[in-house]
């Protein structure tokens, strides 16, 4: 069968698919030395992983969006309406405590990371035709992200999505872990069999929905229910979502177009173009981080700048415009990514 790469299989390999199958490599051959990276070098840990990929990754959106002057002018008031709106929703939120701010906003970047996978899926079985074996992967898709997210919410784990007790409210729930884990590996041995089966009977299969989907189940379970580790989790979590999105962003928005297309963004084409991108996104983040630093957090830098509780509720709204711009822009911007050749 035809592979339905989004660009070629070197390419999609390396960026979209092999990051959770490599940090996975890396975590069981070094372990040890992976949490020295956290004891000792905390500092290089955050800006590589939180800075230079998470954040960054963030602001790759802007060459799909507001870098493209054609794209701002077909959706006005998309594109500006939503980082207001993102401020609005911000300052009303924070007006219930801090904590259910952030709250909401993890359970909000949690949607949009299950999502991030699930649109990959569909870029990758759209040569398939709709019956019941694209339903089981997305089924798949959805157990492979939902279930250890359950799972955190009623088991303590070491580590956060933004704050300590973010999900603390989810706790009084009955306790489901049990019926779930019975049910999340039903899900998979299903998936497991019916893809055993299609290849057995037609010898075809798809690589890359298989790899894509397998990736996502190991990033997840290992990195939310077998490990219950800061770095670790950080490490899957953040590379297996942020590398392949910035990967899709330039592979779509950038190489596979024409130089008409990109006018000025042309420059970035070329071999020194990607570097050039990938400075451009990671200045960003960084500026972005240093002014949550020295404005709110003081964990990595500090201007000593003794800013009054009252200033955060608008502050830290503001702070965040970028990051739920993100989240909710995604919805509205790669509804016909299947579609592509």
């Amino acid at each position: 069968m035809k592979q339905p790469w989004i660009h070629n299989a070197k390419i999609d390999g390396w960026f979209i698919l092999s990051p959770p199958f490599l940090i996975l490599l890396i975590i069981f051959l070094f372990q040890k030395q992976v949490q020295g990276l956290e004891n000792h070098f905390s500092f290089y840990t955050w800006l590589f992983l939180i800075v230079f990929v998470d954040v960054a990754h963030v602001y790759s959106t802007l060459f799909k969006t507001y870098f493209v002057k054609a794209e701002v002018n077909k959706r006005k008031l998309l594109y500006y309406g939503m980082p207001a709106l993102s401020w609005i929703l911000g300052l009303l939120l924070y007006q219930f405590g801090s904590l259910t701010f952030w709250s909401v906003l993890a359970l909000v970047a949690v949607f949009h990371f299950i999502r991030q996978q699930y649109g990959f899926m569909r870029i990758y079985a759209r040569f398939e035709p709709n019956h019941w074996s694209k339903r089981i992967d997305e089924v798949a898709v959805y157990s492979a992200t939902i279930f250890p997210m359950l799972y955190w919410f009623k088991t303590p784990r070491a580590f956060t999505w933004f704050v300590e007790n973010e999900f603390h409210w989810l706790q009084n729930l009955p306790n489901y872990t049990q019926w779930i884990t019975v049910v999340y590996f039903m899900i998979l041995m299903v998936w497991i069999l019916k893809t055993v089966f299609e290849i057995f009977k037609t010898g075809q299969w798809n690589i890359p929905k298989i790899a894509l989907i397998v990736g996502t189940y190991l990033s997840w379970y290992f990195g939310i229910v077998y490990f219950n580790n800061d770095l670790l989790f950080t490490f899957l979590n953040v590379v297996s979502h942020g590398i392949p999105y910035v990967a899709l962003i330039y592979i779509r928005e950038i190489k596979q177009k024409k130089r008409t297309e990109l006018n000025k963004l042309s420059i970035f084409q070329s071999t020194f173009g990607i570097f050039l991108f990938v400075a451009v996104i990671i200045a960003f983040a960084f500026f972005e981080e240093f002014l949550w630093e020295v404005l709110v957090w003081n964990e990595h830098f500090s201007l000593n700048l003794s800013l009054s509780g009252r200033w955060f509720q608008f502050l830290v709204p503001l702070l965040v415009v970028p990051q739920l711009t993100h989240y909710l822009l995604d919805g509205f911007i790669w509804k016909n990514t299947k579609k592509v050749n």
